[in-house]
């Protein structure tokens, strides 16, 4: 027996089954009703139901930022009686803020791997990667890491497939510079220094020179952390060369803008420039690159700059995915209302680097694509979804920006909790504390390979796990070819769970 009202929908608390249903979707039972009248919206009957209906089923593409949190949101508002399925990639969140400590070798790379399976139960979790979403179909077609070609029904469908790395037309830097955006690229890039100064050793002195000079271009969060950890990295290793390098480590930070961290307070930016500068980093603003080759790179002041070493931060776009929709953007990000529903199409949302999201304290302008947003994002939509179906009342997305934190590695920070700008250990001890209270699992292993890093020098060896083909711009500027799809009717090859 099940109980209708008008407040819950249909639902039932049996000995062996438990399930619910909104009332807007009565039409998938077949439900008679002893006595005479029908079922009112204001009045609480008992059926019985001849046919159990199926689940409403959610589709999430993309488990960032945006994409893990909307998950874990809805699954644990909805508690069960929905279907949560998760596209993506690997079966990890990546919790992107501390992978420049995975390349200078204070953490462990699992450490920012969340895995999906245990931080978010009640979501089924599929390994592939959506290559197109049939909107009028309400289905979305994906790739498994093998190659073969699936597709998903959806009721409802969460974009948050994130960005790209934002590619320029200039010569060599896709087949010369390395993206730093996953794991695979965080461990390559420490390989491929620690190879470096170690090679070094051995070089005549052109050779040399190349071998020991980096550059990285970009000047924004992760591009200012990989130069901070990884010129610490580089020094160590060299002091531990018998009898030296007989050459200096060089770094190059290389900004368009004006400054160093053009998306935080001035302030800021001018306390990380002294700390880098005092290290011996080299900060080259309103600069760019023109060429890149295998022996290095010409910089718009005409300078050429002997390297083997080319890291690319300089920022994102929107997932290609996004303008294959066949849906307005803006910039490249799919439009969206205040609730981040698509207009037109209220059972498709969009989060995240994916999501034209209008900024409620900066009229005119966009939320800027940091996790800080995608994060909120992800739970906004996940709260609205379960309104539909009963579970609390939707909201419009608001937030303020809480502030901002860069880590310099070693003892060296800058932040600005609440727009107070702060730098040195204050601020150091400020950001650690922000990421063990922001990452959803591992807080215990990263506080304990910090209290180890703290009390002993860091370990200098290649692990060689990852080829250097495999991380260059130029293995990812393309999506790779989608096979047919095999089956010739319009069915779902996922076929939906009843209950």
């Amino acid at each position: 027996m099940v109980k209708v009202d008008s407040r819950r929908g249909v639902w039932s608390s049996g000995p062996s089954l438990t399930w619910r249903l909104p009332l807007s979707r009565l039409e998938e039972c077949r439900l008679d009703v002893g006595g005479e009248g029908s079922i009112s919206r204001f009045q609480r009957a008992e059926v019985a139901v001849n046919e159990y209906p199926k689940r409403t089923r959610t589709v999430i593409v993309g488990a960032g930022f945006a994409g893990f949190h909307a998950g874990r949101t809805l699954s644990r508002m909805t508690k069960g009686t929905m279907e949560i399925v998760q596209v993506n990639p690997t079966d990890y969140f990546l919790y992107l803020p501390l992978l420049p400590e995975v390349t200078g070798g204070v953490l462990e790379p699992r450490r920012v791997a969340v895995p999906l399976a245990a931080a978010c139960p009640g979501v089924q979790f599929l390994l592939g990667t959506v290559v197109e979403v049939e909107v009028a179909d309400r289905r979305v077609a994906f790739v498994d890491p093998d190659g073969g070609r699936k597709a998903l029904d959806y009721d409802h469908l969460v974009l948050a497939v994130g960005s790209v790395d934002k590619l320029l037309p200039i010569p060599g830097i896709a087949e010369y510079a390395y993206g730093f955006r996953s794991i695979a690229e965080a461990l390559y890039l420490r390989d491929h220094m620690l190879k470096q100064i170690e090679l070094a050793q051995t070089a005549d002195a052109d050779e040399r020179n190349e071998r020991c000079t980096f550059v990285v271009v970009g000047a924004g969060y992760t591009g200012t952390e990989v130069a901070s950890q990884g010129q610490l990295a580089t020094l160590t290793a060299a002091r531990r060369c018998p009898g030296g390098l007989g050459q200096p480590v060089r770094w190059l930070l290389v900004e368009r803008a004006p400054r160093i961290l053009p998306q935080l307070d001035a302030r800021l930016a001018v306390a990380a420039t002294r700390i880098l500068t005092e290290r011996g980093v080299e900060i080259r603003t309103s600069t760019t690159v023109e060429e890149a080759s295998a022996r290095g790179v010409r910089l718009s002041d005409g300078e050429f700059v002997p390297t083997r070493s080319l890291v690319w931060c300089v920022g994102v776009r929107p997932d290609p995915l996004v303008e294959s929709l066949g849906l307005p953007t803006t910039s490249g990000r799919l439009v969206v209302d205040e609730f981040l529903s698509v207009p037109g199409h209220p059972e498709i949302h969009a989060c995240g680097d994916a999501a034209a999201v209008h900024d409620s304290t900066r009229p005119g302008e966009l939320t800027p694509m940091t996790a800080q947003h995608a994060e909120r994002q992800g739970r906004c939509v996940a709260h609205n979804i379960a309104a539909a179906y009963g579970y609390g009342r939707s909201r419009a997305y608001r937030h303020h920006d809480l502030g901002f934190a860069v880590d310099l590695a070693g003892a060296r920070a800058v932040a600005s909790p609440v727009g107070y700008p702060i730098s040195g250990v204050p601020a150091k001890v400020l950001t650690r504390a922000l990421h063990l209270l922001d990452i959803p699992d591992n807080r215990a292993r990263i506080a304990s390979d910090w209290l180890i890093g703290a009390l002993s020098p860091r370990q200098v060896v290649q692990l060689g796990l990852v080829e250097g083909s495999a991380v260059r711009l130029a293995a990812r500027v393309e999506r790779p070819a989608v096979p047919a799809p095999r089956h010739q009717d319009r069915r779902s090859e996922v076929a939906r769970e009843d209950n």
